[in-house]
């Protein structure tokens, strides 16, 4: 089946199958937290993007076959509820960004820009996005077969960047992403945001000035 990127709070998971990493979606929780399960097809390693919520669902998807980490984007609570179950349950390794670590229940590594987040023989480059908060991150996996594919937690959205609070936050946001991401990465990079749908860098693009000039 085409993966497509939709699921429904308390649905079952999409599944993108690559050569080497397969991405498992799913939807938890009230406000329909998207969480990522990454597993190296060659080791079977896995690796989950944010424990948002509702820890069973979690854990069924981690299934037997364990967790060797968490990475959580960034510090609102919404994206660690069920953080600590997972980790009690799995002994995984927790992992963010030092500006938004304190508020988390447990941090056993923290990553800054350009560090190396590994899931089995897969690699995955740290991106720093200063804005939705502080020490907000992005979670890049460049697939040798060709087509980046992008976590990009709250800092960006199909139809715009996540929220912030003020208008330096956004000039700042906006800056990470046309410098880090939009200058960087082609139009075929597929990205995976905190909530909703997914989408990708060209389906995105021409409206850079839009978001811009609406200011949010």
């Amino acid at each position: 089946m085409d993966y497509s990127g939709a699921v429904t709070p308390g649905g079952p998971a999409a599944v993108r199958e690559l050569p080497d990493l397969t991405i498992s979606k799913l939807s938890v929780g009230p406000m329909d937290n998207n969480a990522y399960l990454l597993r190296c097809r060659q080791t079977g390693q896995q690796l989950l993007v944010d424990a948002a919520n509702d820890a069973d669902q979690l854990l069924s998807l981690v299934g037997d076959g364990g967790l060797d980490t968490v990475v959580t984007t960034h510090r609102h609570q919404d994206h660690w509820l069920a953080l600590s179950e997972v980790l009690q349950a799995t002994g995984a390794d927790s992992v963010a960004h030092p500006a938004d670590a304190d508020p988390l229940p447990a941090v056993t590594r923290t990553v800054s820009a350009g560090d190396t987040v590994r899931v089995g023989e897969c690699s995955l480059e740290v991106i720093h996005l200063v804005g939705h908060t502080p020490g907000s991150i992005a979670l890049l996996y460049q697939d040798p077969a060709g087509v980046a594919h992008l976590f990009t937690g709250d800092s960006l959205f199909p139809g715009g960047p996540g929220r912030t609070t003020n208008s330096t936050d956004f000039e700042t946001l906006m800056d990470d992403l046309e410098a880090k991401i939009f200058g960087r990465l082609p139009d075929d990079t597929w990205f995976y945001p905190g909530h909703g749908n997914d989408s990708t860098l060209g389906f995105e693009r021409a409206a850079i000035p839009e978001w811009r000039a609406r200011g949010w």
